[in-house]
């Protein structure tokens, strides 16, 4: 076997290891006590983002679900030239929290250049800060899931020129994300001494 040969090998035997790594989504994504106790190193991150912030767990796992349904590398669908010809993707969105190229640099500029879309922690601090920024800048609460949501679809200059108003699809989103964190909420209250109780075992 030569160097080439080698070399190849090598790339092709680690690229296998790593889509291996790949963290599938969880087993039940309609309950948040589930979710963590699949993946309690999840609740940390939750922790460590809610901390960070201020912004509630459930609204954060309510953006997450509805963004990416906790699929790390997700993308958006791609735009078919002529119907049928593939031309790319619909926009640069990706990862859990599918941020898009700008704003995720920008959060990369302010926060940490160390950070990647398609891990978990990374994405759940990145919505606690979209959702904290958009506080300050645009008065909405960290609590309201709901206008928070439309400002993160649409970006924080849509949300001020109202261009959700002309999309009854995303409002009708935007009251669905708003009902999962609600339960999300009253889960968590059922089951957060249960998580901490976890967590003093590591």
């Amino acid at each position: 076997m030569n160097v080439k040969q080698v070399i190849l090998s090598f790339v092709l035997l680690s690229t296998m290891l790593l889509s291996g790594c790949a963290t599938p989504p969880p087993n039940n994504q309609n309950n948040i006590c589930e979710i963590f106790r699949q993946y309690p190193d999840w609740y940390e991150d939750a922790l460590d983002s809610e901390d960070q912030w201020g912004v509630p767990i459930q609204i954060s796992m309510a953006f997450m679900k509805q963004e990416s349904s906790y699929i790390g590398d997700a993308k958006p669908p791609r735009y078919y030239f002529l119907g049928f010809i593939p031309w790319g993707r619909v926009s640069s969105a990706y990862g859990y929290a599918q941020a898009q190229d700008p704003v995720w640099s920008e959060y990369q500029d302010e926060v940490s250049s160390w950070t990647s879309r398609d891990e978990f922690d990374d994405s759940i601090d990145f919505i606690g800060w979209y959702i904290n920024g958009s506080n300050k800048s645009l008065g909405i609460s960290k609590w309201d899931a709901h206008s928070q949501y439309l400002a993160y679809h649409d970006g924080r200059g849509g949300f001020k020129r109202k261009t959700y108003a002309k999309n009854p699809t995303l409002m009708g989103i935007a009251r669905k994300v708003e009902t999962t964190s609600k339960n999300y909420g009253w889960q968590l209250k059922k089951c957060r001494a249960e998580l901490e109780d976890n967590r003093s075992w590591f």
